[in-house]
């Protein structure tokens, strides 16, 4: 961790798609970890006029926008999870200024608070090799076969569609040789509660000792 100096801590929480990450965020910060979402960053840097919307139009052209004249991100999305060059375009395009926005907002977190304990929640925190943005890392688990059907379920998808999106992301299971913690949310709400109990004061007795930084 070499971007951000200070007291605070923070924590890269990341999974697979569909393995409840939002849910434990929010019961993180209902904790007293206020969370920076990667996946907001990324809908606010392409906004219509952005730097990043005109690159990415210009690229993929006028076909990736919505009739209002935004980005369709689930159009573009169907593009590049079919197309591995282009969707390394797209990255080259989104991932810097991304970055860029989450270092500004942490900024603005340890202004008000220089002992806060942030949340970056980052999707793709291994595939992008966003790790040293990071002082600890929990990976929200679940089976993979639990998670094609709950992507399936939730995005209306074939399961042809959910497998594609998948063979993006580094498997699930060897995103645990990664973390630091685990939550296993393919049980009930309250049982993943208990663990994000757990680890919340594992954290802060990681921020007391200093050892966030090693």
């Amino acid at each position: 961790m070499e971007e951000i100096k200070s007291a605070h801590l923070i924590l890269g929480v990341t999974g697979g798609v569909a393995s409840g990450k939002s849910t434990v965020a929010r019961m993180l910060e209902e904790s007293g970890a206020p969370a920076v979402d990667f996946d907001a960053l990324a809908r606010q840097i392409v906004e219509p006029g952005k730097p990043a919307f005109k690159e990415i139009v210009a690229l993929f052209g006028e076909g990736v926008l919505q009739s209002d004249g935004r980005l369709d991100r689930k159009k573009l999305a169907g593009i590049v999870f079919q197309d591995e060059s282009k969707r390394k375009i797209l990255e080259k395009i989104t991932h810097p200024r991304i970055v860029d926005a989450f270092l500004d907002q942490v900024r603005e977190i340890t202004k008000r608070d220089p002992q806060a304990i942030i949340q970056a929640v980052i999707p793709l925190l291994f595939e992008a090799n966003l790790q040293h943005l990071v002082h600890k890392i929990l990976v929200v688990y679940i089976p993979h076969e639990m998670q094609i059907g709950r992507l399936m379920k939730r995005d209306g998808l074939s399961r042809e569609a959910a497998q594609n999106i998948l063979k993006a992301q580094l498997p699930i299971d060897e995103k645990l040789g990664y973390a630091d913690f685990v939550i296993h949310n393919e049980r009930t709400l309250e049982e993943t509660r208990r663990q994000v109990e757990e680890v919340w004061e594992k954290l802060k007795k990681c921020q007391k000792s200093g050892s966030s930084k090693e």
